[in-house]
């Protein structure tokens, strides 16, 4: 079974090529196996693509976490796995149109050069109410920003968003140590009032054009990026007025741009195929 691994800035993922998806019968354990750093190829996530109408750019994308757990959408999988295509040529159409669990999101090649692309994503309209989330605390929220969660007998004002994943972001003026924010992230994941989970972000805001962001990934961990965590961490940042609609995101691994215009959410940033190899 061929596969590519791709990183898009040390997020990392393992594809398999198209015409090896067909009738895989237990993909979950696949990602387990792949996905695991001693005895596996070591990634973040598996991502299964296959292509609807290689004219129109149109691809089925489904995407696992290391736990074999299959999330909604992933903006930096969405930005490898267009690298990937646009790489092997896969597709005539100049764009690629991912068909998600979370809804179509189109993705534009900006630019390549040898293994390393810059790939645009329209990443949705950002949902905010305790319905869309999911969130339940026993009452109805239209918008959730600053509510104060418990964890360990201590209140963190949480901000909710979700850009087809549920993200839960947290700011700071200094972050945790690490041990720390990994407990707190670890928490609230698994945290009642989130019934399918959640992903978690640690926001430092640098200026009204920069924020800083740690995270931890339902189903993963620490991650050293995410495409949208980065997203709701910028939407989050925005819905507070501590930032313009234009962000410049920082991860431990370099930046990535996110632009709230109209209703929709847009994030450019790099994707690098690592390397080739086959799985028996």
């Amino acid at each position: 079974m061929k596969f590519t691994k791709l990183h898009s800035l040390g997020n990392d993922f393992v594809i398999l090529a198209p015409e090896e998806n067909a009738g895989l019968p237990d993909i979950p354990g696949l990602a387990r196996k792949v996905c695991d750093r001693h005895t596996g190829v070591g990634a973040d996530g598996l991502i299964v693509i296959s292509i609807a109408d290689r004219a129109e750019g149109l691809v089925h994308f489904r995407i696992f976490n290391a736990d074999g757990s299959e999330p909604e959408i992933s903006g930096n999988g969405l930005r490898c796995a267009a690298a990937f295509l646009f790489a092997r040529q896969y597709l005539d159409a100049p764009e690629v149109i991912f068909l998600t669990t979370a809804g179509r999101r189109e993705c534009r090649l900006l630019e390549a050069h040898e293994n390393h692309s810059e790939i645009l994503i329209e990443m949705g309209i950002p949902r905010l109410s305790s319905r869309e989330i999911p969130f339940d605390d026993g009452s109805s929220h239209e918008k959730i920003v600053d509510y104060p969660l418990c964890i360990n007998r201590k209140i963190y004002p949480i901000t909710l968003v979700s850009v087809g994943n549920p993200h839960c972001v947290l700011f700071f003026a200094t972050f945790p140590a690490r041990i720390e924010w990994h407990q707190i992230g670890r928490e609230i994941e698994n945290h009642p009032f989130f019934p399918n989970r959640i992903n978690v972000e640690f926001v430092r805001v640098l200026n009204r054009g920069e924020i800083e962001v740690l995270f931890w990934e339902r189903g993963v961990g620490e991650t050293l990026s995410s495409g949208s965590g980065s997203t709701a961490a910028a939407v989050a940042s925005m819905l507070k007025n501590l930032t313009d609609p234009r962000v410049t995101v920082r991860t431990s691994m370099g930046h990535l741009v996110v632009e709230w215009e109209k209703d929709r959410v847009y994030q450019s940033g790099p994707a690098e195929i690592v390397f080739e190899g086959v799985l028996f």
